[in-house]
């Protein structure tokens, strides 16, 4: 069987309601992005939504196509006898022009037993955002069930949300079952479990092109919510080191590093057991593995085979890349 090498794919771009033009204009796609593009997926293994290779031999084959072929050389023993077939993570970017839905997604208790699907753990890393641009994250005080429901019922949801101001590089955790949106005017990038399993619960009296409201599901984000881990603080705590791996995020679904860098920076992978994925903010570096060779550049998003024990990073002007693996 040939060697794997450092696979790109070709993203998957979706238009939304509230989608703008940042991922053409700040992410330099270089196809041509839809008229409201909202969500560019870089990597899914999503049934329908699968990633197709674009580099080297592997050309046209998509993400689940490997995963029958490659196996564990591909993913690594820990996730292939956890995540069997299916690829452990969806890779995003997320331009909102206007204020997404106020939302929750499932457990992987509540999905499986719904769906026979996982649920949705994400984290959200702000690449841009306008001046007073914000997320909204968990409530702002203690609620009950009871007053959600009354909040719901009576259009005053958003006095219950926390709200919070960014700036680019702030990164979030999201746990399955906290009540989110992402605020007008921010760029960002989404890691999170492979699941499109969405439950809205307010989308701020917007009407689609037709005049009509978009479909809510109250009772499901009912059961969904996790009300008393919806307080707290779900910003992500780091102090960025030049030319060092600096700890994002830590779970149990994916660990996320980030890298800013003006010289050469080495990996091992010896010890990982997982595959690693790329994903570069600002600048460009050749991404070298043996003797195979691979550019990453802006808005691109670059997978390492599990099988692959060694990299270098050499940058060519200073790059900031987010390094994302499961263990």
């Amino acid at each position: 069987m040939a060697t794997l090498y450092p696979l790109k794919f070709m993203p998957r771009l979706k238009e939304k309601i509230w989608g703008g033009n940042k991922i053409e204009t700040i992410l330099k796609h270089k196809i041509r992005p839809l008229r409201n593009c909202g969500e560019s997926w870089e990597i899914s293994g999503l049934l329908g939504e699968e990633s197709v290779v674009t580099n080297g031999f592997l050309a046209d084959n998509n993400l689940n196509e490997l995963m029958e072929i490659y196996l564990t050389d591909l993913v690594g023993e820990k996730n292939y006898d956890k995540y069997g077939l299916g690829f452990p993570l969806l890779i995003k970017f997320i331009d909102a022009q206007t204020n997404l839905s106020v939302q929750v997604h499932p457990d992987d208790t509540l999905a499986q037993e719904l769906y026979g699907q996982n649920g949705k753990t994400e984290m959200w890393h702000v690449i841009q955002a306008d001046e007073g641009a914000g997320l909204y994250i968990g409530f702002n005080q203690k609620v009950t069930e009871n007053q959600y429901l009354n909040a719901v019922e009576e259009g005053t949801l958003e006095s219950l949300l926390k709200f919070h101001p960014v700036k680019a590089g702030d990164t979030f955790m999201i746990p399955a079952g906290t009540v989110h949106a992402i605020g007008k005017g921010v760029l960002l990038a989404e890691i999170q479990q492979p699941s499109d399993i969405t439950f809205r619960i307010f989308d701020w009296n917007r009407v689609d092109e037709n005049g009509m409201p978009r479909e809510l599901h109250t009772e499901e984000a009912l059961h969904a919510i996790h009300f008393e881990e919806n307080v707290g603080d779900f910003q992500a705590q780091y102090t960025p080191e030049m030319n060092k791996t600096v700890t994002l995020v830590h779970s149990p679904y994916f660990n996320a590093n980030l890298i800013i860098m003006d010289m050469q920076v080495q990996k091992s992978f010896l010890q990982l057991d997982s595959f690693v994925i790329y994903i570069c903010l600002e600048g460009s570096a050749i991404l070298t593995t043996d003797s195979k060779k691979e550019l990453i550049e802006k808005g691109e998003v670059v997978l390492i085979p599990a099988e692959m024990e060694q990299l270098q990073i050499i940058p060519n002007v200073k790059t900031r890349l987010i390094e994302v693996y499961c263990s």
